[in-house]
């Protein structure tokens, strides 16, 4: 039987020893879950053995044994119970943690778990709490209100999950002290207007000095604050109303 749980090794953001990542380092040992986006056994029906944590996301996952006797972890909607059955079929109820494709899904369903491109895998809606709406239809396109308040056109083969992702409380946890942090593997963020100049570009200067330099960048050189969105990106003919303004938008 195929593996679902390995032993995740360490890579720290480096390549060769060389940093890539920044910020990146330490952590407590852990292990890789594979997680079922494509939910690739269809129209079998399994049952939730354990809803697990995986320290590699928000989100619970529960694990899946399949009448077949395959074994799979998904991601867990809010309210899963283990024993309760679920199925990724057309012709599925429509039912929390049932996966199906988007022009089987009814107008007004609570939805995660979706797919962009059909066969693809689930890439969209995935973290804990998070929810989309499936809106309407147009033309030959789903229509889904995302969690951001983006609504976008979907290709109504893709495949998406019936209800609201769990562990809602989420953003609401206080990690408490600086060790939690190091404890996932993320070290310390420096301010760049804080370091030397050779290490960044809004450093140097003297004493306290301002960003200055025509715009914000990244330690790269790249803008980091305004309209940093990439003008040809694929997705811009799919988005039919653009997310909520934030403060640097």
């Amino acid at each position: 039987m195929k593996k679902i749980k390995w032993l995740l090794s360490k890579k720290s953001g480096r390549s060769v020893g060389t940093v890539t990542v920044r910020h990146q380092g330490g952590r407590s040992k852990r292990y890789f879950r594979e997680i079922d986006f494509k939910r690739s056994n269809k129209e079998v029906w399994g049952k939730v053995q354990a809803i697990e944590y995986d320290p590699n996301r928000t989100a619970e996952i529960a694990l899946i044994v399949y009448e077949d006797g395959k074994k799979a972890y998904i991601l867990s909607p809010d309210g899963l119970e283990v024993g309760k059955k679920i199925i990724a079929s057309g012709l599925a109820p429509i039912e929390m943690g049932n996966s199906l494709p988007l022009d089987k899904i009814p107008i007004g369903t609570i939805i995660h778990n979706i797919e962009i491109r059909p066969g693809m895998g689930a890439q969209i809606v995935k973290s804990a709490g998070s929810a989309a709406v499936l809106q309407g239809k147009q033309d030959r396109w789903i229509l889904i209100k995302l969690p951001s308040g983006e609504v976008r056109r979907f290709d109504p083969r893709c495949w998406a999950t019936v209800g609201q992702l769990g562990k809602i409380e989420t953003r609401l946890i206080n990690l408490g002290k600086a060790g939690r942090k190091r404890w996932m593997g993320i070290r310390p963020t420096v301010r760049g207007v804080a370091m030397h100049p050779h290490a960044h570009p809004h450093g140097g200067g003297e004493g306290r000095s301002s960003v200055g330099l025509k715009y914000p960048k990244t330690v790269y050189g790249k803008r980091a604050v305004g309209k940093t969105r990439n003008k040809k990106k694929y997705s811009n003919k799919l988005i039919i109303e653009h997310r909520k303004k934030g403060p640097h938008n």
